[in-house]
């Protein structure tokens, strides 16, 4: 008869995923997954199977987390503009942090080499491209944002800008630098 676990699985990726966030996966030991979640390898090894396991899950839950946030801000009864202006000051006080964003870090440091990182990245990518159309589009009907370009295409850029913006807070860009190019970027769509 196997022992209940003594731990909260949930608690233990949320852990996880901050470990792999702050150090990558590479840099990331067994130890260092043991030491901040007080969970035994063996224990581990038992609930997630094995380090790459585990930092999928981790991205998983990764996105999930930030696809909600966007939801939120989408789904709020503010006008696009300030959703728009929300997003803007969310990354702005999220990417100064130095850590960046554990889809932008894991896309640096994997590359298209690992298919399964590379489809979390993906459908990060595509589902922030979505909720920013929604947004977008939404601007645009009210004639608040610039209809020269499709709201997909509007979408796209923005999507690209905040990707940009996350390497340059994981690089050590400045504040004042960050808010430059988010404020520029999010500027030139306003009708």
């Amino acid at each position: 008869m196997s022992r209940p676990r003594e731990f909260d699985a949930d608690v233990v990726l949320q852990q996880s995923m901050e470990v792999f966030w702050r150090q990558g996966y590479r840099a990331t030991s067994y130890e260092d997954l043991t030491r901040t979640t007080g969970v035994k390898k063996q224990s581990l090894y038992c609930v997630f199977s094995d380090k790459r396991s585990l930092f999928l899950k981790a991205l998983a839950l990764y996105r999930e987390q930030a696809i909600a946030k966007l939801k939120e801000i989408e789904s709020s009864h503010s006008s696009p503009l300030d959703q728009l202006d929300t997003i803007r000051h969310s990354l702005l006080e999220h990417e100064v942090s130095c850590q960046g964003c554990l889809m932008m870090n894991a896309s640096l440091e994997f590359g298209v080499e690992d298919e399964q990182v590379a489809q979390q990245i993906e459908l990060m990518f595509e589902e922030s491209r979505e909720l920013l159309e929604k947004i977008i589009l939404k601007g645009q009907e009210q004639q608040l944002i610039s209809s020269r370009f499709t709201s997909h295409e509007l979408a796209a850029y923005l999507n690209n800008t905040i990707a940009g913006v996350r390497v340059m807070g994981k690089s050590g860009s400045s504040r004042e630098e960050i808010e430059t190019v988010l404020r520029t970027s999010f500027g030139m769509i306003v009708a």
